[in-house]
């Protein structure tokens, strides 16, 4: 957990001079099952409200099933778990898992180029619930008496559902949850069932304040929504620390900038305005600096925050856990350091633990397939027969991907 990081180690890093915090997922760390079973079932409320059968209310969600970082295809419907080249290592229909033969007639070599209009990359935490929906979804639809599969989507007597459609259509209902749904609402009712609270998070604070640095949160979350959550995290019944009374969660900060649009925020950015903290309103007109200790700012752009914090790309270390809109933008375009969250690090290594024979496995199989190559030079008239050592390969590789 990186808190422990934190406040276990020398927070001191050569000419950091601002430590910069998301807040959704890793200020706040939202509790899961929990979290994603709410998701998921307003996003299924509102597929209803647009037309779908309301038998998709009886879905229930499994978090076993969906992971970071799965490749949606639009044209197939697939589900697509794959390397960083593109090579596919599993692909699923609905629940069906795909054979490897089938893999190949879809796929030529097993490989898709990662073209945004064709595929869409479910790349956070909170694409988890969608990523199940998708699945259920295309199941449900594919399996249906009322529905006919045709190659690149479902059909219903004189209506076709495109696979890309389904994706377009759960894609709106998503955005319209966290946007204007009951997702904030139902969170901010609940807090301690879907919000986990750690009380280190003030000593982490304040270590690094302590070390001679400044303090940002940067976070795409509205200010109304960010001051609840916000507050919960540091609400505790002793005050913020042992040793210190309670405080306001924002003096912890030396800037605060809420509905900042990322990755958007790193390339042309959007206006920049100061936040009314009393009512959560925008104030008129645009910002031009500076920016004051205790306030609260709305959008801008990575190029004017860091002219106002007077910071070039190296002084900063940002902490978040998109690995595209938190850390590869802001490394690429702005020069930032960057600290990355992955809560799922912890399953993975109970995976290497708990699979470690599956390891060995294959490592012995390498070893074997060098073995039936070793001394042969390219002028051997007869090759090793490798058929039967590859299916083997390729079938402990699975069992590895199914892990």
């Amino acid at each position: 957990m990186w808190k422990t990081v934190f406040v276990n180690r020398s927070l001191h890093l050569e000419n950091i001079k601002y430590y910069g915090f998301d807040m959704d997922y890793t200020l706040a760390e939202y509790k899961s099952p929990q979290y994603e079973q709410l998701g998921f079932n307003l996003v299924k409320e509102r597929l209803v409200f647009m037309g779908y059968p309301k038998e998709i209310l009886q879905f229930e969600y499994d978090p076993t099933f969906p992971v970071r970082g799965l490749w949606f295809d639009t044209l197939y419907g697939n589900l697509l778990k794959v390397d960083a080249y593109g090579n596919i290592l599993v692909c699923v229909h609905g629940f069906e898992f795909i054979k490897h033969h089938q893999v190949y007639e879809l796929y030529p070599n097993k490989f898709l180029k990662l073209d945004e209009s064709r595929v869409y990359v479910l790349n956070t935490l909170f694409n988890l619930p969608e990523t199940y929906l998708l699945a259920c979804l295309v199941d449900f639809l594919t399996n249906s008496s009322d529905f006919v599969r045709v190659e690149r989507g479902i059909k219903a007597g004189d209506l076709l559902f495109t696979y890309k459609s389904i994706f377009q259509d759960v894609r709106r209902a998503v955005d319209w949850v966290h946007s204007d749904g009951d997702l904030k609402r139902r969170t901010t009712q609940n807090m301690a069932h879907y919000v986990k609270k750690d009380e280190r998070l003030p000593t982490v604070l304040s270590r690094i304040r302590e070390s001679g640095a400044k303090l940002f949160m940067l976070t795409n979350s509205d200010y109304t929504y960010t001051n609840e959550i916000m507050t919960y995290l540091f609400d505790f019944p002793h005050g913020a620390t042992p040793d210190e009374p309670h405080r306001d969660w924002k003096t912890y900060f030396d800037v605060i900038v809420v509905d900042a649009r990322k990755p958007l925020f790193f390339d042309e950015g959007t206006v920049l305005r100061q936040v009314d903290t009393k009512t959560g309103s925008l104030k008129i007109g645009t910002h031009v600096g500076p920016l004051q200790p205790g306030q609260v700012y709305s959008g801008g752009s990575c190029e004017l925050f860091t002219k106002f914090i007077n910071a070039k790309g190296k002084d900063v270390l940002y902490v978040g856990d998109h690995i595209f809109g938190d850390i590869l933008k802001s490394k690429k375009i702005r020069g930032w350091r960057t600290f990355l969250i992955v809560p799922e690090l912890v399953r993975e290594l109970h995976v290497w633990t708990d699979e470690c024979q599956l390891f060995a496995e294959l490592q012995n199989l390498d070893i074997k397939l060098g073995d039936l190559y070793r001394d042969l030079n390219s002028s051997a008239k007869v090759k090793p027969d490798i058929s039967q050592l590859r299916t083997c390969i390729r079938d402990v590789n699975h069992k590895m991907e199914l892990s």
